[in-house]
């Protein structure tokens, strides 16, 4: 009882120090709970620990109820930074590396068909949810799409969204563990590859500065899924596999890159009671036991049949989130240009298929329908 008092003393004072009419203040209480969590994180030598940690603390933060929020406009220039990164790891040699991608990505697409009728029948059966909502929340695609649609459908986008966020909280918090036991690799230490920004000369932040900006505008010109991922990625790769920069960002942008992607990961579940939280959080354990199931058993299987290993297949079929995938791969030093592409993939014949695919299963049902 006494613990109780002190816990809501202590979030009530919380909540003074950072009113809900100033969501910055609000903001920069995530950032310093998000920042607390990253450093115990590399004290503990974990994997990814700016963005674990991050993660950890602003979702621990969202149950109890603490006055934290990430304001929309901070996530894509954040996001940009990834992506300028990202495009980096693709050289020239990436070029002659593609034909031997046809045997990983015909897995791919028998990975997303067994992903999506094993999820949306245990969404269906398990959790109860109506057949709108149990497809779109089954179907390994990203966030914004898979809620966009089935709104568009008559699903609860609500609990879409939190089964997709939970998805991709539960994924990035238990894959980096199960890639360092699998793989026997570390990931742990807080370390970024590349530069310190005192190292970078002038030029090289000019050029990933253009990048970021041209990839934004391209982004949006193209219309992108993600623009301010994709675009900033497809311009940076562009420069980087031509050989007209080899340019990488500083450690120290990358660094809080993560600490911002965690925050936002973690703040999506602002505003929703807990009592919803924890039943979805539940729920989405299940799926993503059946997810990293399926992930492992299909690198398993392609291993056989490609020249790529385990560890590059497992991040590739991950139903992680883009960004934190291939923030794995590039900790791990290996093929971050197979592993985003892979994922870029995945989530375009999500996207494109998702409506079409229910609208053919709707269209049988109603056929399959006695009439009254």
């Amino acid at each position: 009882m006494r613990v109780r008092v002190l816990l809501e003393d202590f979030t009530n004072g919380i909540r003074a120090l950072a009113p809900s009419r100033f969501p910055y203040r609000r903001f920069a209480l995530a950032l310093v709970l998000g920042g607390l969590g990253g450093w115990l994180f590399v004290q503990a030598r974990l994997p990814l620990p700016w963005m674990l940690g991050s993660m950890v603390f602003c979702t621990a933060a969202a149950l109890i109820r603490l006055p934290v929020a990430a304001p929309p406009v901070i996530r894509p220039p954040m996001t940009a930074v990834i992506g300028v990164m990202l495009g980096a790891s693709f050289k020239p040699e990436v070029v002659t590396q593609l034909p031997n991608w046809l045997p990983t990505l015909g897995g791919l697409v028998l990975f997303m068909v067994a992903c999506g009728l094993c999820c949306v029948g245990y969404f269906r059966r398990v959790a109860g949810f109506d057949p709108v909502t149990a497809f779109f929340s089954g179907m390994p695609g990203g966030l914004v799409e898979m809620v966009t649609l089935g709104e568009e459908k008559g699903g609860d986008a609500r609990i879409i969204a939190l089964i997709h966020s939970a998805r991709i909280l539960l994924v990035v918090m238990t894959l980096p563990f199960l890639v360092q036991w699998i793989g026997g690799v570390s990931l742990g230490g807080g370390r970024v590859a590349g530069p310190s920004l005192a190292q970078t000369p002038l030029g090289s932040e000019l050029w990933l500065i253009g990048c970021g900006i041209l990839g934004v505008i391209a982004g949006h010109w193209l219309r992108l899924p993600a623009k301010y991922l994709l675009g900033p990625m497809l311009v940076s790769a562009v420069v980087h596999v031509t050989g007209l920069s080899a340019a990488v960002p500083p450690a120290e942008i990358v660094n809080a890159a993560q600490l911002v992607l965690g925050v936002t990961i973690g703040c999506r579940f602002v505003g929703t009671p807990p009592r919803i939280i924890l039943r979805v959080l539940l729920l989405s354990v299940g799926s993503t036991a059946i997810l990293l199931a399926l992930t492992l058993s299909f690198a398993w299987l392609v291993a056989l049949v490609s020249v790529h290993g385990h560890v590059p297949l497992i991040l590739a079929y991950s139903p992680g989130g883009l960004a934190e995938m291939s923030l794995i791969a590039l900790a791990l030093h290996t093929e971050v240009a197979f592993v985003a592409a892979h994922h870029i993939i995945r989530v375009f014949l999500v996207m494109v298929s998702a409506g079409p695919i229910f609208g053919l299963i709707g269209r049988r049902c109603d056929k399959a329908a006695p009439a009254e």
